[in-house]
Order: C-alpha cells, then structure tokens, then sequence
C-alpha cells in the first residue's frame, strides 16, 4: 500500500527551510521538508516538525518560530541545521552561523534568503510529525538565487532517522 502512494509523493520536490526554535535554556534548530502557507486571510503558515527530532522539544515550548528559506547555493547551511543533531551539537555557534535574536527571543539566520518570525497559533498532531501553525509578526529577506529545494538536499544524511 505504502508502494502505491510514493508513485504520488516520489514527484513533489518542496521547498526546503531551515525552522529555528529557541526558548529561556536552550536554542534549536532543523531543516524542514514539510511547510506550507495555510491560510490567506489572515495569513497563516504551517511547519512540520518530527517528534523524533531535537528542534521539537524546543519548538514546543516556544512561543515563536523563526522560518528560513535558503538559496540553492546555500547547501552548506541546510546541512548544517539538517545532517547533525541538536542532542550533540550546538548548531549556533557563532563562527558557523550567523544569527541574531528576533521577535519574542526567536533566533534569526542573517544569512537566510528570506525569513519569518511566527507566533505558535496551534498544534496539529499529524502522526510522527507535529504541523506549528504561525501567525507572521516579523520577516525580511532578499529575494536572490532559486530555493533550496527537496531534490537539491537528498544528499544530506538526516541527525535523526526520519
């Protein structure tokens, strides 16, 4: 059964983003397959962490998200917040990323193509993953370079099974 439906998933290629979480102890960070804008009015967006992942913990507890789209040329950044774990690794250190504190304490990657900060409207339990519903309250950007996509990631091994 599982067979039949990849004929379906196999053709998407979305947009990848980097979701950054941070809360009064500890900041978090993953790159994120699973978003989409829900809602035109009022604006809304949707992000889907997995439950396995470090970000999760955080993200659960925060009030805020920060969402990051990459350019393509931006591989080295995506793998950094997707191929390693926050339960090993400080993914902020400064010599690596460069970041500054946004709305509500969020965490903001200066690097980032484009980028928004979203209040945590609701949770949706999807399964193994959870979709953070996000009301918009701070953004910016450039708009340079084709996205980072799901075919140009492939190669990046995930910090956690999926």
């Amino acid at each position: 059964m599982t067979d039949d439906i990849d004929v379906f998933m196999s053709r998407l290629n979305p947009d990848m983003c980097v979701v950054t979480a941070a809360t009064d102890t500890e900041r978090s960070g993953c790159l994120v397959g699973f978003s989409s804008q829900c809602s035109i009015d009022p604006v809304r967006y949707v992000v889907w962490i997995s439950k396995a992942n470090h970000t999760y913990g955080a993200a659960r507890a925060a009030e805020c998200l920060a969402v990051h789209l990459l350019t393509r040329e931006q591989h080295g950044l995506a793998a950094h917040f997707g191929g390693r774990t926050g339960d090993r690794t400080d993914k902020f250190v400064p010599a690596e990323v460069r970041w500054r504190q946004g709305y509500g304490g969020s965490v903001v990657l200066e690097d980032a193509a484009a980028w928004f900060v979203g209040v945590v409207e609701d949770r949706v339990d999807g399964g193994d993953h959870v979709g953070f519903v996000l009301r918009p309250v701070e953004w910016g950007g450039r708009s340079d370079g084709p996205l980072l996509r799901l075919a140009d990631a492939l190669d990046i091994p995930p910090g956690h099974p999926a």
